[in-house]
């Protein structure tokens, strides 16, 4: 089978989970009800599963590490650090809570930051091994986690019911209008990442051999960084944080298409994604009665997977 066809089967895949969504049990009578509610959910869900594939399987290939995620490196931590922040200084009726839009600029900006950062520390100890990034990386997360509930404890229960409805993933809570005014920035940030298949299919030879073909490391490792952030801050802001998904993700896609082209892994990915998180609301609605969530399924599974890759001395 060759990749065409498994990106083709995925699509079809992808539009039978959507159109069970959006169409199972519409009548005449409930339809405009139904439909207002499942179109953004399923939008929020294609939207989320592209940008948790493409910023996931970019971030892997620049660091040339399989277990190497935006969500294992501490940006859900700082996403939830921020809400939590918000809430504490200014309370859950300000306009950073209130307002989606400002909440997720406040956000991006947040995250922007913490991916120059991270680049600048990245290249100031290259020459160290990549463990020491990962390691950075934990560090800096646990470091969020540990500020997030402190402030959490600090925290009224009012206040601490709007913190809380930002930890978990949720398809169920999901702001329309930021729905919609994501798409342009999906679109744009992955169509340039997109742009940069050829180079990226050069980052496997290694760092070295790169930049003796002419690849400007610093420069793409930065770009991919800084739209990595964006794309996992868009999928936090609308699904909330789902740690080990990325991860699972890229290293089924890796498994499944076999192939070094990042203009197939890219679009695999994040097609896998979707599909995944379709497949797997639909379950948990239909054949679990929401007894569970997804988040908890994906990190359990995602969890495992972790750490069979690192007793199985995968991670290349």
């Amino acid at each position: 089978m060759t990749d065409k066809t498994k990106i083709l089967m995925m699509v079809t895949l992808s539009l039978l989970f959507a159109g069970l969504f959006i169409g199972y049990g519409l009548t005449a009578d409930n339809y405009e009800y139904f439909l207002s509610r499942r179109i953004p959910k399923v939008a929020a869900i294609i939207i989320g599963g592209f940008a948790i594939g493409m910023s996931s399987f970019c971030f892997q290939t620049i660091t040339n590490n399989r277990i190497l995620t935006p969500s294992i490196m501490g940006f859900d931590s700082l996403y939830l650090l921020v809400q939590v922040l918000v809430v504490a200084l200014f309370g859950s009726f300000s306009i950073f809570i209130m307002n989606a839009f400002v909440n997720f600029t406040v956000s991006v900006l947040f995250m922007l930051a913490f991916s120059l950062l991270l680049f600048v520390l990245y290249f100031r100890y290259s020459s160290s091994n990549i463990i020491s990034l990962l390691l950075l990386g934990v560090i800096f997360g646990q470091l969020f986690q540990s500020l997030s509930s402190f402030f959490i404890m600090m925290m009224d229960p009012d206040e601490f019911a709007t913190v809380q409805a930002n930890m978990f993933a949720s398809f169920n809570n999901i702001h329309t209008d930021l729905v919609y005014w994501t798409i342009p920035i999906l679109v744009v940030v992955t169509i340039y990442l997109f742009r940069l298949h050829r180079t990226l299919d050069v980052y496997l030879l290694d760092q070295d051999n790169a930049t003796s073909l002419g690849v400007d490391i610093k420069r793409t490792t930065r770009t991919v960084l800084l739209l990595s952030s964006v794309l996992i801050a868009i999928s936090t802001a609308l699904i909330g944080p789902i740690m080990f998904f990325g991860l699972l993700i890229t290293n089924l896609t890796r498994e499944w298409f076999r192939s070094y082209q990042h203009r197939y892994l890219l679009i695999g990915c994040s097609l896998m994604s979707v599909c995944t998180l379709l497949s797997g609301q639909w379950l948990v609605e239909k054949a679990f009665g929401f007894e569970t969530t997804l988040s908890v399924i994906i990190n359990f599974v995602g969890g495992l997977y972790f750490l069979t890759l690192l007793l199985r001395n995968k991670v290349t």
